[in-house]
């Protein structure tokens, strides 16, 4: 893990196309804005643990579903 020191309103730079910006801390929190392309997706981490959850779910329905109809899954 890459550990950095930013003030608010300074950024780094993630490859060409993301950039991280610290907008305000308040001790507690950070605040920080994300630009990236709209093909990124860009999601808190607590987000993408459930979107990645829920594509496991949706797998094994597909799975279920295509063996229930005689095919075989991959």
């Amino acid at each position: 893990m890459l550990v950095l020191t930013r003030k608010a309103k300074q950024s780094i730079m993630i490859g060409d196309d993301i950039e991280v910006t610290v907008l305000a801390n308040d001790g507690a929190k950070v605040r920080l804005g994300i630009q990236a392309p709209s093909s990124v997706p860009v999601h808190r981490t607590e987000i993408y643990l459930e979107i990645q959850s829920q594509g496991q779910v949706s797998a094994a329905a597909g799975e279920h579903e295509l063996r229930a109809r005689g095919g075989k899954a991959g």
